[in-house]
């Protein structure tokens, strides 16, 4: 009895020190993911380009009449906007910007007539184009008409103080898309750093 009791204890006191290994180890492996998750927090003093990037949304509601800027979740402004009128409404639904310009120049959708930019161009001094046909686009953009905003008056697009979209213009960039909006609105997320 006392061979099978050294038995027990030995094999008691292995399965002791396996435990404490397997402890050790483990401790180890923690101690090295929470350095490395520490390292990329964005409250430590080692940022990372991703640490400081902003998740940006633009939410269109094209019942009020405004365009949204959240940043990360929070709003930050809102702006009147003028959208498109019966016959040439502005698509709700989620976009990504396809091209940026500034002072665009314009060219009429029925005679083909180049605007260029300056006073006289519809267009303002910024464009941001997040649909197209193929053939025709449809953006943010600039106006001198801002006696209008509020109302549906475009061709689709969605009309700005030429101001605003001077602002808006710095928030996003081309890539930037939409996801999770909900039918009647217009949205496009971005990330910006």
């Amino acid at each position: 009895m006392s061979r099978n009791y050294s038995f027990a204890q030995s094999f008691m006191w292995m399965s002791f020190a396996t435990v404490c290994l397997m402890v050790a180890s483990q401790m180890g492996a923690f101690s090295a993911l929470s350095a490395k998750a520490l390292s990329s927090s964005p409250f430590s003093s080692q940022t990372s380009s991703t640490a400081e990037e902003k998740r940006s949304q633009l939410v269109v509601d094209l019942g009020d009449r405004k365009v949204y800027l959240y940043v990360d979740g929070n709003i930050q402004v809102g702006y009147d906007i003028a959208v498109g009128r019966a016959g040439w409404e502005t698509p709700p639904g989620n976009f990504s910007i396809l091209n940026m310009q500034l002072n665009p120049t314009w060219q009429h959708p029925f005679t083909g007539d180049v605007i260029p930019t300056g006073v006289g161009n519809p267009l303002g001094s910024r464009w941001i184009g997040f649909w197209t046909d193929g053939t025709h686009q449809i953006g943010f953009h600039g106006t001198e008409q801002t006696d209008l905003l509020g109302q549906a008056v475009s061709h689709g697009c969605i009309r700005m103080r030429d101001g605003d979209i001077q602002a808006l213009y710095e928030q996003v960039a081309i890539g930037d898309g939409g996801q999770g909006c909900s039918p009647n609105i217009l949205c496009l997320t971005s990330f910006c750093a």
